[in-house]
Formats: C-alpha cells, sequence, structure tokens
C-alpha cells in the first residue's frame, strides 16, 4: 500500500437513506469494543483486519467481507504490520429487513451468521457502491446495495435469534442500562448504581456483561458516541456535543469518537454536511497510480457501474480524507 498515512472517509450519500458509508486505511488503528445501530458490511482490499467477536478473535483478508449484526460488540485492529484498507456500507436493520422480504425466505429478523466471509465477488459490489455513491449515480449505488446485500444473506444470512426471556439478572442489567441512559451526562458510580437497584457491585458487573457484552463503562462510552453522532447529524458543535452527552470536552469526544468511529467528529460532521461535493474526494497517496488501478482493474463494463461478473475478484483501492485520528 503507497504511504505511511492513515485515511479515512465516513460519510452519507442521500439518495441511500439509511445507508452510512465508510473508506479507510489503518495501520496503528485499534478499534475499542463497541456496537453499531446498523449492520457492518466491510470489504477487505489489503491487509487483514482482526476482531473480536462472539467470544474470540477472527480474521478477515484481502477479498473477505467483515459481517456484524446491529448492536454486536466487537473491536478491531490490524492483523499485518502494513495494516488493512478496507470500504464498508452499514444498512440499517430496516432496509435490510426490506431487501430480505424481497429478495429471499428469511423468516423473522434477518442477520448474518458468519462473522467473516470469503467473497470477491461480494468485495468488489461494495467498493462500486461506494463508487457510485462518490460519481453521484443513485441508481447504481441503489442497485448495487441490493444485489450485495441479498447475495450476503443468501451465502450467509438467516433468522437471528429471538431475545430470550430476561434472567432477574437480565432485568437489573436492563434497569440499569435504562439509568445511565437517562444519567448519561452525570451517571452514578458502580456502588451507587448497584445500591440503587438493590444488587451488589460484581453482581450487578456480572448481570450488564452477560446481557450487553461489555461492562456498564465501556457501554456508557459507546452510547455516549451514539448520541454524540445524532447531535452532530443535526448540526450541533463538536464542542456543544462533547459536553451535552458527558464529556468532559471536545478532546474528550475526539478521543472517545475515533476509537469507535473511526475519524474524529469534526471530519464526520464536515462529510455529513457535503455528501453531494464531489470535489471532496481525494484518493490515497500516489493518486496517479491509483487512477490508472481504477481504470484496468475495475473499470464499468460498459457506459455504467454494472456488477463485475461472477467469479471475478476485482477489488479496487480503498480512498478518503486523512482521518485526523492521531494517538488514541
Amino acid at each position: 500500500m503507497a504511504g505511511s498515512g492513515e485515511l479515512a472517509r465516513h460519510w452519507r450519500y442521500t439518495e441511500l437513506p439509511g445507508v452510512d458509508l465508510l473508506r479507510a486505511r489503518y495501520i496503528r488503528k485499534t478499534f475499542v469494543r463497541h456496537t453499531h445501530e446498523n449492520f457492518v458490511i466491510a470489504a477487505i482490499a489489503d491487509g487483514v483486519e482482526v476482531f473480536h467477536h462472539g467470544g474470540g478473535d477472527v480474521s478477515a483478508g484481502a477479498g473477505a467481507l467483515a459481517l456484524v449484526n446491529p448492536d454486536t460488540p466487537h473491536t478491531g485492529r490490524a492483523g499485518v504490520p502494513e495494516g488493512w484498507r478496507y470500504g464498508a456500507v452499514y444498512p440499517s436493520p430496516e432496509v435490510v429487513a426490506a431487501i430480505a422480504a424481497e429478495t429471499t425466505s428469511i423468516r423473522g429478523t434477518p442477520g448474518f451468521i458468519s462473522p467473516v466471509l470469503d467473497d470477491p465477488y461480494t468485495v468488489g459490489l461494495v467498493h462500486q457502491i461506494l463508487r457510485a455513491a462518490d460519481e453521484g449515480n443513485a441508481l447504481a449505488a441503489d442497485t448495487l446495495l441490493r444485489v450485495a446485500v441479498t447475495r450476503l444473506l443468501r451465502l450467509n444470512g438467516g433468522p437471528l435469534p429471538q431475545r430470550a426471556v430476561p434472567t432477574a439478572g437480565g432485568r437489573v442489567a436492563a434497569r440499569a442500562r435504562a439509568v445511565l441512559e437517562a444519567r448519561m451526562a452525570e451517571p452514578p458510580t458502580l456502588e451507587q448504581l448497584a445500591g440503587d437497584l438493590g444488587a451488589s457491585p460484581f453482581a450487578l458487573l456480572r448481570a450488564f456483561r452477560g446481557a450487553y457484552g461489555m461492562p456498564p463503562h465501556t457501554w456508557l462510552t459507546d452510547a455516549r458516541v451514539r448520541k454524540a453522532r445524532r447531535l452532530l447529524d443535526a448540526g450541533t458543535a463538536p464542542a456543544d456535543a462533547a459536553v451535552a452527552v458527558g464529556f468532559t470536552d471536545q478532546p474528550h469526544l475526539n478521543r472517545h469518537f475515533a476509537r469507535i468511529v473511526g475519524v474524529p467528529p469534526g471530519a464526520y460532521q464536515r462529510e455529513r454536511k457535503n455528501v453531494q461535493d464531489a470535489g471532496r474526494r481525494l484518493l490515497l497517496p500516489s493518486d496517479t497510480w491509483q487512477n490508472r488501478s481504477l481504470q484496468k482493474t475495475y473499470a464499468p463494463e460498459q457506459e455504467g457501474d454494472g456488477p463485475p461478473r461472477q467469479g471475478e475478484s476485482r477489488t479496487p483501492p480503498s480512498y478518503g480524507t486523512r482521518s485526523e485520528s492521531g494517538s488514541p
């Protein structure tokens, strides 16, 4: 991979409602345990990503997809010294459910069975979605998204397990979560929270981990970043969003936001305000090589951005703006 800097772009395309988009190249980046409200469909172009999922580490290399269901705790880091380069789409549960209902026989809430799928064909589709969004080609972006999600659900999809009836510990964990949501800016200590709920601190900690896959303080940071994203989307300044969700200041928000979202809040908000600005698209270093590579190995088949033919494994280089994440 050319260059040595980490670059990322996290944005939306207005003609793909309910879908977030990402291009990134990370080397030393480490994503802390977090969740997403949307599905994660990450197509690895180069290198290897390792992420903790379902009790153990899994790896996704070039030509594979990292797939995470909504509200599923996971992490992320480089699996090789050169890091990893990828493009990702984050469709909402509603988007995926609508596609599944139309194109698959899945009954119930659809989701992915395995967190890693080796499928260069769909990797190519994901990168074409991103390019179509960049170019303002709404017809291609929408079409390719539906083709990609349908293929992934047919190859690696099924109904998500129904939530089990909460145990006593699960009910305590749910009450604790509700308290933390209500008191996000001024949360209680673990001892205070447990006392208010009639539990011991360690009993609450075990119950919360069992219910949500992470301890209360980690869950709270994740929830704060989620709320900060909604505030930034609504136009709130990063400094104001930081205080509103309970961070001490904007640098505090910056640090946690970049560890979860992959870009700092300022860059995130700028992209949200400029989703149609084609002039903001920047290639990774060595632009001449990148452009030549796109034209030769991943060019549209005719005048549009049709999907690659079955069996082809064309994977374009991802590109984006500098992540500005700095040290975590």
